[in-house]
């Protein structure tokens, strides 16, 4: 059984390399400073994001518990059962628990009544959101789209037809690799009088976020190929 009092830290994680220093806050830090025990996605990030915050912790003496899309439920939830202390819950980039495997540590946490502690810091589906001028007021983050161009052309005429009908704005995400089919099969798909924002590297040095419409959009089209980006359709 867990010792009473004990919490669940959600740390925020950069979007972009070698933005610690402007993004990650002094509450992130100190929180982290203080935890030897974290749940990550990819442990090598984790421990590199740790070092690149030069907090003096010995990152070798830190426990590392993995936590993917694939990491049994029963794992994750011996390992919370069996805390001793507090924990940390790492993303591979961005918040945890947003289009994350964090989210099933976190419902086990809650069962098991521990104190889930959300941390401010960077979240490329907010930061799009702020910077696209669709509503605020009412949104969908739908996470990734179908593959299959038939079924995804589909899913793309229910996001235009929300977005229309409910004036309900509609965040969605690809793969890097796949961006580029991804933005032709939208600009294809969507009348040529929707807004579409394109998120690109938000925080990076190159950071792009613009918002057009599907007319413009097809005028001139962006290179999306590798680089994290968030879609929007508003």
């Amino acid at each position: 059984m867990n010792e009473p009092g004990i919490a669940i830290y959600m740390i925020p994680t950069i979007l972009a390399e070698d933005t610690q220093e402007r993004v990650i806050g002094p509450q992130i830090r100190e929180a982290i400073s203080r935890l030897d025990v974290f749940f990550v996605e990819n442990v090598r990030t984790a421990r590199r994001f740790i070092s690149s915050l030069k907090l003096g912790k010995v990152i070798d003496n830190l426990t590392f518990i993995e936590l993917t899309k694939d990491t049994p439920e029963s794992i994750t939830w011996e390992a919370l059962k069996n805390l001793r202390q507090d924990a940390g819950i790492i993303s591979e980039a961005g918040c945890p628990g947003v289009a994350d495997p964090g989210a099933a540590a976190v419902q086990i946490a809650h069962q098991l009544g521990l104190k889930v502690v959300p941390l401010v810091g960077p979240s490329s589906i907010l930061l799009a959101l702020m910077a696209s001028g669709t509503s605020g007021q009412s949104f969908a983050f739908h996470g990734y789209l179908p593959i299959d161009k038939a079924l995804r052309k589909k899913a793309i005429q229910t996001l235009e037809r929300d977005a229309r009908q409910k004036q309900q704005t509609q965040i969605f995400m690809e793969t890097p690799f796949r961006n580029n089919q991804l933005l032709e099969a939208v600009l294809e798909t969507c009348m040529p009088d929707t807004l579409v924002c394109i998120a690109c590297n938000v925080t990076a040095a190159d950071e792009m976020i613009k918002t057009r419409t599907v007319k413009s959009w097809k005028a001139n089209l962006p290179d999306l190929h590798k680089k994290p980006t968030i879609f929007i359709i508003g």
